[in-house]
């Protein structure tokens, strides 16, 4: 054997054999799990062995909702998540321009107006008092808005007239001229002006990206990357990933997203001979991902009655019922189960029958389609979920922001129908768990205390937001394992540490079944273990 580890509480996953004290692995894949007696006479000379000191050991966590690619371009762009004003935006740009002084466009994200006295959105005017000479470009935490300065606007040639893109909005001042606030699909604009990473740059990004996943326990992601950088350039970053795949310098198992947002990008996309289960262990090519949808914080979520603060809109859908259905068929009928975004119950209902048509034409059961976040949903629906066979992708981490404002988008009876994770487990919806980084974070401890406690990082609300909707501590840990890897068709790989199965686990500091649920937060990552490779060790263990 090529490494052992003994001597700690194993929790399995599989319902076969629940727990264990040590597990034997060779070439990258798990060999025995049983009692240390057994284990430990399976070592032989150059065998490794790790004593767990009776921590817990689970399998490797997944994240089944991402966008790794943005994450780590983030890592390159100014910081805004600790901007509690506008003033702070301003010194937080110009500290960065002071850093970065030959830089060609500088961009920033992740500032939350929401937290700000003043909460407006800034516009170019603000951002003009960084630079007026170099464009800026500052993307809000939700990533459905992106806000420019004027030398932006002058370099995208934007102006007075402009139309509107179809599934998004252009601001415009009391002269008619831009302002700078570029909301939905009409930040493309923006990212198209933008210069564009080389090939060189999106390996750099999505390598420092997987090694901080790494730290947080997490050896696979799926991640929707297609259009990080701009529509058509999603070649780029294939030959990215394969390439990093192929000379196993990929920190992190990936299965991509692909959001491919138009009929022709769709159809070149197939053409090329691109489909979902192309790749290795590696990197994969997974769903065809669409924003059908905006965001709730927003109010461009689509909801079924109007919004209880905002009476007269019910939010925005990306594309018409008919729009939909046809490229869900498209990509159904090639192979290609859909991975579809909706946060409100109107856009739900348009999902859900979009996927009911495809698959009533065409029944193609090996297809496992899915809808991610899931925010507001009506009990018929979640039947309805259900009865279909679907994958819920649910985002936990969402709670310790979301709870602030949901009564007040949705009303108090509305309310009840949202984020309802406990009753899609005991409905006995399949569900994978994940965190939409960068637009929350990625720890996954930090969201496995959210679905348990349904509280935020600073306890609030007492008690919890909507109790009753709490996970156990198993529901959640299956939703960041087994959830995961069944939402990639690979539950037979992974998801559980199971003899035959890829040697992925990750060591955490204190077994989180037994914590009191308001210190599951506060658990750390000793250990990853990625293809029986230990890849991440804390060094203040």
């Amino acid at each position: 054997m090529d490494l052992i580890l003994y001597g700690g509480k194993i929790v399995t996953m599989d319902p076969a054999q629940p727990y264990a004290q040590a597990l034997a692995i060779q070439d990258g894949v798990i060999r025995a799990v049983g009692r240390n007696e057994d284990i430990l006479p399976l070592a032989r000379a150059g065998t490794r062995q790790i004593n767990l000191g009776g921590r817990l050991l689970l399998p490797g966590f997944c994240d089944s909702h991402m966008h790794l690619l943005s994450y780590g371009y983030g890592l390159e762009k100014a910081a805004l998540g600790d901007a509690r004003s506008l003033d702070d935006l301003i010194r937080i740009g110009c500290d960065f321009l002071a850093r970065n002084p030959d830089a060609a466009w500088i961009q920033g994200r992740g500032f939350n107006n929401d937290d700000w006295a003043d909460k407006r959105l800034p516009t170019r005017h603000d951002l003009d008092r960084i630079s007026t000479e170099i464009p800026i470009s500052f993307t809000r935490i939700c990533s459905h808005t992106v806000v420019v300065n004027s030398k932006a606007l002058q370099l995208m040639g934007a102006g007075r007239g402009m139309p509107q893109p179809e599934g998004g909005s252009i601001e415009f001042d009391e002269n008619g001229e831009p302002n700078g606030i570029f909301r939905d699909t009409a930040q493309n604009l923006v990212y198209a002006a933008v210069p564009h990473p080389t090939l060189r740059d999106v390996r750099r990004m999505l390598v420092n990206a997987g090694r901080d996943a790494l730290r947080c326990g997490l050896t696979s992601v799926h991640t929707d990357d297609y259009e990080a950088l701009t529509e058509r350039e999603y070649p780029l970053l294939l030959d990215a990933y394969f390439g990093l795949a192929r000379e196993g310098k990929l920190p992190v198992r990936v299965y991509e997203q692909c959001r491919l947002h138009r009929m022709d990008l769709l159809q070149d996309f197939l053409a090329a001979g691109h489909t979902t289960g192309q790749g290795d262990s590696l990197f994969k090519i997974g769903p065809f991902k669409l924003l059908c949808d905006g965001g709730l914080g927003a109010r461009t979520a689509l909801l079924s009655r109007p919004y209880a603060d905002s009476p007269e809109t019910l939010g925005h859908a990306v594309y018409t019922q008919d729009e939909l259905d046809s490229l869900v068929a498209t990509a159904h009928n090639a192979g290609m189960p859909s991975a579809l975004h909706t946060i409100g119950d109107g856009s739900l209902d348009m999902c859900l029958d979009a996927i009911g048509r495809a698959a009533e034409r065409n029944p193609r059961p090996e297809l496992r389609h899915s809808v991610i976040h899931c925010q507001v949903t009506r009990p018929d629906q979640l039947r309805r979920l259900r009865d279909m066979g679907l994958i819920a992708h649910i985002q936990p981490i969402f709670i310790d922001y979301d709870h602030r404002f949901v009564s007040a988008r949705l009303g108090a009876e509305r309310e009840q129908d949202s984020y309802n994770w406990r009753t899609m487990a005991d409905l006995g919806i399949h569900y994978a768990c994940g965190s939409d980084s960068p637009v929350e974070s990625f720890d996954v401890l930090r969201g496995i205390a959210c679905a348990v406690t349904r509280m935020g990082q600073d306890g609030q609300p007492p008690g919890g937001w909507l109790p009753q909707q709490a996970l156990t501590v198993e529901q959640a840990v299956y939703g960041y394992t087994m959830g995961g890897a069944y939402a990639a068709c690979e539950e037979r790989i992974k998801g559980s540490l199971t003899a035959g199965k890829l040697a992925d686990m990750v060591v955490l500091d204190r077994d989180i079944f037994t914590t009191p649920p308001g210190e599951i937060k506060d658990a750390q990552v000793d250990m990853t273990v990625m293809g029986g490779a230990l890849v991440w060790q804390r060094t203040d263990m």
